[in-house]
């Protein structure tokens, strides 16, 4: 499968990137900058390319089998999240692709209540976070009013660099917890995750969420 992963240098992109390679896929990695990470991504080919120009997205689309976009924006630019979101769905669609969008845990609702938000949670959304949590609601909400085949993966509330287990828990829309009430995964296993969704896509679910 041809798989392009834009924000191939980010924590989770990088991840993906390196999983779907490891797995015998072609991976085409994408970045709005040079890089210099190419070495330590066995199996990826990186490019430089600009989410939100449609002329790139368009190629990429053409070129590709899946589309994750696993891009994040840099602290003080939430509100440039939509476009190069748009961008790439409305590329996809016109090539009838699919896209896996990395988000973030925001739009997930919150594990023991029927209808509050994790973004309203401040177990799991502390005021310093709220920025890019808005953000993230903010690019499912996009997302919905798409016609593009796409899927959204929120993330657990903490994600960080970690340890290859093999193993997660897959939710729906709701944030998962431990036995201790803790909401976490390593971005090794989120690229795990990602890359099963890729290979055996649920058409059912346009969003859902993994964790320990």
């Amino acid at each position: 499968m041809r798989i392009a992963v834009i924000g191939a240098t980010g924590m989770a992109g990088s991840r993906i990137a390196a999983e779907a390679a490891g797995r015998g896929h072609s991976v085409s990695g994408f970045s709005r900058s040079d890089s210099t990470v190419t070495a330590s991504l066995p199996g990826l080919t990186l490019f430089t390319a600009d989410a939100a120009d449609p002329e790139s997205m368009g190629r990429l689309a053409a070129g590709h089998d899946v589309i994750v976009l696993a891009t994040r924006p840099v602290p003080g630019t939430e509100d440039n999240i939509i476009t190069p979101l748009t961008t790439v769905l409305d590329a996809a669609r016109h090539a009838g692709r699919r896209v896996i969008v990395i988000g973030g845990a925001g739009p997930l609702l919150s594990p023991d209540h029927s209808d509050r938000l994790v973004i309203d949670d401040e177990r799991f959304v502390p005021r310093q976070w709220r920025t890019i949590a808005q953000a993230s609601v903010d690019q499912f909400n996009a997302c919905t009013t798409n016609q593009a085949d796409w899927t959204y993966l929120s993330p657990p509330a903490l994600f960080e660099s970690g340890t290859r287990t093999g193993t997660y828990r897959r939710g729906e829309n709701r944030l998962l917890i431990d036995v201790e009430g803790v909401s976490r995964i390593s971005a090794e296993d989120f690229a795990i995750a990602t890359v099963d969704e890729i290979e055996n896509a649920d058409s059912d679910r346009r969003h859902f969420t993994v964790a320990y």
